[in-house]
């Protein structure tokens, strides 16, 4: 199946796509739970057909990813019964404009589409996920400042004295959403504005590739052609020289022509020894902001948010229970209410009390560790005797495809990277590597106790790795 991140406003809806999609549904409704097929399959509505490819909304790359990797055999095997054995899916993600009178939703409809089409085209991937607004991001005593002055900047980029903005703290607080949210805002005030969001990891592959293929003054020119450069968890250009002097640059271009850079980090930049002194100096010109752990308030207004955007149903009890019980960061919140939709629509169960016991035991026994796809990588490859490097390749030696998977596998186990990021890590490869990847070794440990064994002897390195 094939994504297509096209951006379009209240399209008219075709005939024909509707009846097949409401085929498509009928079908999948008789093999899912009744809350599964509420939560993930009613929202999507058809668009066009074009030949045998039916093109479907959804309302966002979260929809796709878990679609795709829980029900990925399912939808396939209705696609072709409705359409035939030449039949596609495409994926088109809906945005719908706020009005002035609707700003305060968090989640628009879309149904009752009126207006003409809007698509938004571009040169390049902005990466910016668009459910990380302000509206969305729950302000609390923890993280006031840097609130108030990412929505500053999202105002007017690289017009304020927050340039750099820095903003820094530990894992799951909602750095990512805040610095996502100042992206989005930009791109709404002017859609004509080049704005890019790429993590250090992500960045850092795409130098070595660029280096690799003879085209580093067309990277570092895309980049210095930006008007806001957001680069998430600065502190992995740690150790790699080669990578900051070139940022070093790219930086500077920015800064001198009035361009805006945000950055995100796990601890402020005097902290981070291994960077170059220039860079940390650079950090220090604007604004460093940080966010604490939201307190016990804010975690229930995060909660009770999150539970309207997945649609779960939840008394104030619960809420106050997990909140009471889960108090670190914002991600294991989230991850809370994933796993109790998981639970309950994969096992059709209700969401009672019990159910939400046993979830917020499993979720605050896991406990968060700063685990990257980089040091997987390296732990793996250290494992299996194959150098880094033949992993981004287009090697199909056994062993380098091995190690690869493996890699790809732990990388959705033990890290929050989306799968389009891990496949970027692992050489452009798209999201459907990463998902065939996962099924696989899952399926060969299931076969093999050995691929078991393995398995945990690398997440224990792993881990042990970042203690």
């Amino acid at each position: 199946m094939q994504n297509a991140a096209l951006n379009l406003q209240n399209p008219p809806l075709e005939k024909n796509a509707k009846d097949l999609w409401k085929e498509c549904l009928s079908l999948i409704k008789e093999n899912v739970p009744f809350i599964t097929y509420n939560t993930w399959f009613l929202p999507i509505k058809p668009f066009e057909l074009e030949n045998s490819t039916l093109k479907i909304y959804v309302p966002n790359n979260f929809f796709i990813e878990w679609i795709e990797e829980h029900y990925n055999t399912l939808i396939n095997k209705t696609v072709s019964q409705v359409l035939g054995d030449s039949g596609r899916l495409v994926y088109v993600i809906y945005e719908e404009k706020e009005t002035a009178e609707e700003q305060t939703k968090e989640t628009p409809s879309i149904g009752n589409a009126t207006t003409a089409p809007q698509i938004i085209k571009r040169d390049y991937e902005t990466y910016l996920n668009p459910r990380y607004t302000f509206e969305n991001f729950i302000k609390g005593e923890g993280n006031q400042l840097a609130r108030a002055a990412a929505m500053a900047v999202g105002d007017s980029p690289g017009q304020t004295s927050f340039n750099p903005l820095f903003i820094y703290g530990g894992v799951g607080l909602g750095k990512t959403h805040l610095i996502h949210a100042i992206g989005n805002k930009i791109l709404e005030k002017d859609q004509n504005k080049r704005v890019i969001y790429i993590s250090s990891d992500a960045f850092t592959v795409e130098f070595v590739e660029a280096i690799q293929s003879n085209t580093l003054n067309e990277f570092s020119g895309f980049y210095k052609s930006m008007d806001a450069l957001i680069i998430d968890d600065i502190q992995f250009l740690v150790g790699k020289e080669k990578t900051q002097d070139l940022f070093f640059q790219i930086f500077n271009t920015l800064h001198q022509s009035g361009k805006q850079v945000i950055l995100s980090s796990d601890k402020p930049p005097k902290d981070l020894r291994g960077l170059n002194e220039r860079l940390i100096s650079r950090f220090s010109w604007g604004l460093s902001a940080d966010i604490q752990p939201p307190d016990f308030e804010t975690r229930v207004a995060i909660l009770k948010n999150k539970s309207e955007v997945y649609g779960i149903n939840l008394s104030r009890e619960i809420v106050e229970y997990i909140a009471q019980n889960i108090s670190s960061n914002i991600r294991e919140l989230e991850g809370c209410l994933i796993k109790l939709l998981a639970n309950s629509s994969l096992n059709s169960k209700e969401i009672d009390f019990e159910l939400v016991k046993k979830t917020v035991r499993e979720v605050s026994t896991n406990k968060q560790v700063n685990i990257s796809v980089e040091l997987i990588t390296k732990v793996v490859c250290e494992y299996f005797g194959v150098e880094e490097n033949k992993l981004r390749e287009k090697n199909r030696k056994k062993e380098v495809v091995l190690a690869r998977q493996v890699a790809m596998y732990l990388s959705k186990q033990l890290t929050k990277s989306s799968l389009k990021t891990i496949g970027l890590h692992f050489g452009g490869r798209d999201h459907s590597t990463v998902i065939h990847s996962q099924t696989s070794i899952e399926e060969l440990a299931l076969k093999d106790p050995k691929m078991k064994e393995i398995l945990d002897s690398l997440k224990t390195k792993i881990e042990i790795s970042v203690t």
